[in-house]
């Protein structure tokens, strides 16, 4: 495999930097490529402006059409083309972050914002039927797994915690950005109590992240819908017939 690691978090004396150092060990020793991007090392800048676009700007653009012009014509910001490099490269897309807030922290969803750009993991231009997203797109056979950490228990994330099931908190990276660029998106490693694990519950964790990262290439994906696969309708929502009486999330997987 050839994987690229992108892992969150501030703190490289942390249980998030212990278990990347972990995770990328094993995939080294068993003859995987990785590349890490550490993003608070890297001083990666989260937000969107003006300063993505390295060949000028038509004051007539707004951003989001200037982002899309940008990436087309491969002249968006040194830093951004970097780490698109890398995802080319990738057959294997890890993202690690500490659940903050119910979400990522702004730095790695900064980096989604500024990397996966639509013309670069969406073709933009016209197509003869629907636009291929959500399962199809131009990061269709590529792999993803996200490594999480969160400061509560398990049990808080089932379906009666008090947080809410960790699959539905996940959701709209599971399914909204990485199944959307048409990667195959498998069960997310979680990690709980990270800010109070006692010392002789670390390897039972450390264990749990080299199995999963080792077992990439076997692990089945979430079933997730195809956007285009006949199951939504020209509205994109799910046919009467699919699922009748159900709704929320758990609609959009199969079976």
């Amino acid at each position: 495999m050839k994987v690229l690691w992108v892992v969150a978090h501030p703190e490289q004396r942390s249980l998030n930097s212990a278990l990347r150092e972990e995770g990328v060990h094993a995939l080294t020793e068993a003859g995987h490529s990785v590349q890490v991007s550490d993003l608070y090392a890297m001083k990666w800048k989260a937000v969107v402006d003006r300063d993505d676009f390295t060949d000028g700007l038509d004051e007539r653009f707004v951003v989001p059409n200037a982002l899309v012009a940008a990436y087309n014509a491969g002249t968006a910001a040194p830093d951004i083309l970097a780490e698109q490099e890398k995802i080319a490269w990738a057959d294997t897309l890890v993202v690690q972050f500490p659940l903050w807030w119910q979400g990522m922290p702004a730095i790695l969803k900064g980096w989604f914002d500024r990397v996966f750009a639509m013309g670069f993991v969406m073709d933009t231009r016209p197509h003869p039927g629907a636009t291929p997203r959500y399962g199809q797109g131009e990061l269709e056979g590529k792999r993803a797994l996200a490594v999480v950490t969160t400061g509560h228990g398990a049990e808080s994330y089932g379906p009666r915690g008090i947080n809410g099931p960790i699959d539905q908190i996940l959701f709209p990276l599971l399914h909204g950005t990485l199944w959307y660029a048409g990667m195959s998106v498998l069960p997310p490693v979680v990690v709980h109590r990270a800010g109070w694990m006692p010392e002789e519950k670390y390897p039972a964790a450390a264990a749990l992240v080299r199995e999963r990262v080792l077992a990439i290439e076997e692990t089945a994906p979430l079933p997730f819908r195809y956007q285009n696969h006949g199951d939504y309708d020209d509205d994109l929502v799910l046919r009467p017939e699919i699922d009748a009486d159900a709704g929320g999330l758990g609609v959009h997987y199969l079976g």
